[in-house]
């Protein structure tokens, strides 16, 4: 009979107006004696202001380094069903979709092996399965690889890339982001499951700026869906939304982030040469604005949300690039901005914090990639200028 531990501090996480995650280890502990020792550990966690999970150094399966990351409870003889405690990662569909009888068939697996914990979805993106014991991880492996799921990613390597629905159920995506993101997928398998870099490297995919994977603050490279052409106005339906109760002036133009947008009160102007694709106002006035033109991706790089050190946004290297099946010419660019990193990177750095110290100019100058005035923070005040000896040939 397993142990009913009391949490009145854990009790109080499942007294506010949101869902708890207090409240569903409860549920799994019922049947569960990993998640039940897991909620005792948790209280003491709690009551001691400290936390008792430690890394006990690399666990995983046969040929692979990554999908498994160690944990192990420093207090194992005081709860002996969480003294091994590890955490599975199972490479997601794109966009998150799945068969209920597919998710069944994995969580019957997770409740045959594992503390029947999970986390939908990591903020890499992959299905997370908390609590495994180290003699466990090969047969749950097999099982799940039988049926043709496969690990997600962990260490310092490739992870699983992640991308929104796309132009599956979105009007608004200029290019098909599910498909990108299982071609990089497929192509960085060895780099997935096999960690060889310096440090993580995350890929996240966004059919349009408004980027509902939050790529832009979270991935090394963004990919975000964009366009080449105007944005085609149709002046009845603005007149439609002002009548509805729309302030235009306020909620439209005064938020556009480059101040290409004007209106007179009749009729809506926007200067295309100006406008940064932010997506906010068609995504305001849906029925009165569209995209037009050549549909393609621009490439961010360099953001992280680390907790200790600081946060960083992505940087625009390649402004529109025009993207097709198989993605070569993509792939191509990603493989060319990984290597650079890889030769330039200190152990445990993004490639954020490499462009921060050697400068944006070399990491341009490898990948060949010219500078945009939009990667200009802000004038030069100093008077020196640098140049090659090819440039001075010219």
């Amino acid at each position: 009979m397993a142990k009913k531990y009391e949490t009145p501090l854990l009790d109080e996480l499942e007294k506010g107006p949101w869902p708890s995650y207090v409240t569903e280890i409860k549920k799994a502990a019922a049947t569960s004696p990993m998640a039940n020792d897991e909620l005792g550990q948790l209280e003491k966690s709690f009551r001691d202001k400290r936390g008792y999970w430690k890394h006990g150094g690399i666990v995983g399966v046969l040929g692979y380094g990554g999908g498994v990351i160690g944990r192990y409870s420093s207090l194992p003889e005081e709860f002996p069903e969480v003294a091994h405690f590890h955490t599975v990662r199972i490479n997601q569909p794109s966009g998150f979709f799945y068969k209920t009888d597919r998710l069944r068939e994995i969580m019957d697996i997770w409740d045959k092996y594992g503390s029947g914990l999970t986390n939908m979805h990591g903020s890499t993106g992959d299905m997370v399965l908390l609590g495994c014991r180290t003699e466990a991880l090969e047969p749950i492996f097999a099982e799940v690889s039988s049926r043709g799921w496969d690990l997600g990613s962990s260490g310092s390597a490739m992870r699983t890339p992640s991308c929104c629905i796309g132009a599956a159920r979105c009007e608004w995506s200029h290019v098909d982001a599910m498909g990108i993101c299982n071609e990089m997928t497929q192509r960085f398998q060895d780099e997935m499951h096999r960690p060889a870099y310096p440090y993580k490297f995350k890929i996240k995919v966004a059919g349009c700026a408004v980027d509902c994977v939050a790529a832009i603050a979270r991935s090394d490279c963004s990919i975000i869906g964009t366009w080449k052409g105007d944005i085609a106005i149709d002046q009845d339906a603005v007149k439609d939304y002002a009548k509805a109760g729309m302030d235009i002036q306020a909620e439209i133009v005064d938020m556009c982030p480059t101040g290409c947008m004007s209106y007179d009160g009749k009729a809506l102007s926007i200067n295309n040469g100006e406008c940064s694709r932010c997506m906010h106002c068609i995504t305001k006035m849906t029925k009165a604005l569209k995209a037009t033109g050549e549909k393609g991706v621009s490439i961010l790089i360099g953001s992280k949300a680390p907790i200790v050190v600081g946060s960083l946004l992505s940087w625009v290297v390649v402004p529109f690039m025009k993207v097709e099946a198989p993605y070569d010419e993509l792939y191509d660019k990603i493989f060319s901005i990984i290597d650079w990193w890889d030769e330039n990177a200190k152990p445990r750095e993004r490639i954020g914090e490499v462009i921060e110290v050697l400068g944006m100019r070399p990491f341009l100058e490898a990948i060949g990639e010219p500078p945009s005035p939009q990667q200009v923070f802000e004038p030069r005040k100093d008077p020196f200028f640098f140049w090659k000896e090819e440039d001075l040939a010219k």
